[in-house]
């Protein structure tokens, strides 16, 4: 952006009713990696992001 260089991605949420299958799209139209997500209200449910993982785990 103009104001700061982006370089990753940290999403959280993910423990919702929504899978968040649009960070994928986001990740490629800016060219830039997501580095961990959030799947629950603590700190021990930040995870690393593993991108396969995440794919396969939109199917299940």
């Amino acid at each position: 952006t103009a104001a700061t260089e982006v370089d990753s991605i940290v999403l959280t949420k993910l423990d919702g009713t929504a899978k968040g299958g649009v960070v994928i799209g986001i990740s490629d139209q800016f060219q830039i990696p997501v580095r961990y997500i959030g799947v629950g209200e603590g700190m021990e449910d930040l995870q690393s992001f593993n991108k396969k993982e995440f794919v396969d785990s939109l199917f299940n």
